[in-house]
């Protein structure tokens, strides 16, 4: 391997993806129960077994209750899953236990739609619901 003496410079998206945090704003119409659908169709992460990168599409269901997310902190969020090794099932529970504990919905739904590798289709599928 060649060492280089150049400085690596950290683009200003990497350097978004790490800072960013899941930003919030009071709810418009607190009370009235609306449902919020958002799609993230770049969801990446490895394989926590062999490395290999993992591709899906993130399904994302929720009704507010005093507080919406702010989609760029939603979209910075998900791109930090990029190069963590981690399970589609993990993954997904993860993604709804930050984003519960950022919002504090009345209910919420996240689904992960992964790319087929080795024959294999995976959806996972996990909901929460205020008490």
């Amino acid at each position: 391997m060649v060492q280089s003496s150049e400085k690596i410079e950290v683009k200003y998206g990497e350097r978004e993806i790490a800072e960013g945090t899941l930003i919030t704003f009071p709810n418009p119409r607190p009370g009235r129960n609306y449902d919020i659908q958002i799609t993230l169709p770049e969801y990446t992460c490895k394989c926590p077994f062999s490395g290999y990168p993992d591709f899906a599409t993130i399904y994302l269901s929720y009704v507010p209750d005093q507080k919406v997310m702010e989609l760029k902190a939603i979209k910075l969020y998900i791109n930090s899953y990029r190069d963590r090794y981690i399970s589609h099932e993990e993954a997904i529970n993860q993604i709804l236990d930050d984003l519960v504990a950022a919002c504090e919905p009345l209910q919420m739904k996240v689904k992960g739609d992964f790319h087929p590798r080795g024959n294999v289709h995976t959806v996972v599928e996990v909901m929460y619901k205020k008490e």
